[in-house]
């Protein structure tokens, strides 16, 4: 505060005061303080920003105006590992047969994606889901870049709903790396890359995390109401739409860690998108690609849970002993068939495989389908008339 001699109460302001030493003071120090700017802070840029690997700064100032134009290029793991993966990424078109009003061109009944994974001689090879292919009477493919191309179905499998579809290689320059889907932790970061909703949105990227591991989702096959299948899926809040079936799953290393499938589109749910492991999904594919489908040992058996038959005919036609209530029963056997040749009769009831409780065909499928190959021995244990029996079988090849 001024003193009162020094302010001036007419003009409501102070009067100026001479203060000679205090303005050479002033002045020594901005001089210093200009020095001090002009030798720091070119070595502060030097040391911090320009070090930096993720981004390159650009500052430019037009000379007639205050406007400054800031230029960022940015490059990030994430980034990177979409430029590895994306050209990979293609869509997938369903033409299907029409003859409405006796016009018999093939019209898109639905679009998906699909990742290229290998490249010989001639041919490209596409892995997509089995549900982005059915039913077709011609498949397109269009590329990263929006060429499209004529594209043949190689093979494909219900069970594990994936397809592999064969393309020619000329105009291919990227395939996706494989990456090891065994070795995921729940909270590492995943991108999932796909076409939601068609070419409008081909390409799109979207960023989440692993949000659990060999989650159990039931599959009706044939859509008649009961579960004949359990798919052992990848969960991630990565957005997955209509169109991102077959799509890639990848890492923050760019490689292909899951091939997209579906998402759980309940009204109350956000956030939950599934994709088949490429680990498991690799042997599928490696069989459709070289036999068009996949061989899975057979048994020669016709089943039925036994949860699914009623209690009257469990005590009265399988004669189980009440404690049992779970297992397969045997409808029909396959004549010559490993089991017509180990013994197993209509009514037996499957209760253990290989040491391992089997509840219901589900159970005995999983065992079936994913441990066990062709050629294999398969143990199993039985109820027959209520008196529990063994059995051993090799398991073949289904050449119906």
């Amino acid at each position: 505060m001024a003193n009162e001699e020094d302010f001036d109460y007419q003009n409501r302001r102070e009067k100026p005061v001479k203060r000679r030493g205090y303005f050479f003071s002033g002045l020594i120090g901005a001089i210093i303080g200009a020095l001090l700017v002009l030798l720091v802070v070119p070595r502060f840029i030097d040391n911090g920003i320009r070090d930096t690997d993720t981004s390159d700064v650009t500052i430019t100032e037009d000379t007639d105006s205050d406007t400054k134009n800031v230029s960022l290029n940015v490059e990030t793991n994430v980034t990177k590992a979409v430029d590895k993966a994306a050209d990979a990424v293609v869509g997938i078109s369903n033409l299907q047969a029409s003859n409405f009003w006796e016009d018999t061109s093939a019209q898109e009944a639905g679009t998906g994606s699909g990742v290229i994974y290998k490249k010989s001689g001639d041919k490209a090879y596409i892995v997509t889901n089995n549900h982005v292919v059915a039913g077709a009477s011609e498949l397109e493919v269009t590329l990263a870049d929006g060429k499209k191309i004529s594209a043949k179905l190689v093979g494909a499998d219900v069970w594990t709903d994936l397809a592999v579809v064969e393309i020619s290689a000329k105009e291919i320059s990227k395939i996706a790396e494989f990456g090891n889907s065994d070795t995921l932790k729940a909270g590492e970061p995943v991108i999932a890359i796909g076409n939601p909703l068609g070419v409008t949105f081909s390409g799109s990227v979207t960023q989440g995390i692993v949000s659990g591991l060999e989650r159990t989702i039931p599959v009706d096959i044939n859509e008649d109401g009961v579960t004949d299948w359990q798919s052992e899926v990848i969960q991630t809040d990565a957005a997955i739409n209509p169109g991102n079936s077959g799509g890639a799953l990848i890492n923050i290393a760019g490689q292909l860690i899951g091939i997209n499938s579906m998402k759980i589109s309940e009204a109350s749910v956000e956030g939950i998108g599934l994709a088949i492991p490429i680990n498991s999904a690799e042997p599928i594919i490696q069989d459709l690609e070289k036999y068009g489908e996949v061989k899975r040992p057979y048994m020669g058996v016709e089943l039925q849970s036994v949860s699914d038959i009623p209690g009257y005919y469990q005590q009265e036609a399988l004669k189980l002993p009440e404690k049992v209530t779970d297992g397969v029963a045997i409808k029909d056997i396959s004549p010559n068939s490993p089991a017509s040749k180990a013994g197993l009769k209509e009514l037996d009831v499957i209760v253990e495989l290989d040491g391992k409780k089997v509840s219901d065909l589900i159970d005995l499928r999983k065992h079936l389908y994913t441990e066990k190959k062709i050629g294999d021995k398969l143990k199993m244990k039985y109820y027959r008339e209520g008196k529990l029996k063994t059995a051993e079988l090799t398991l073949s090849e289904d050449n119906r």
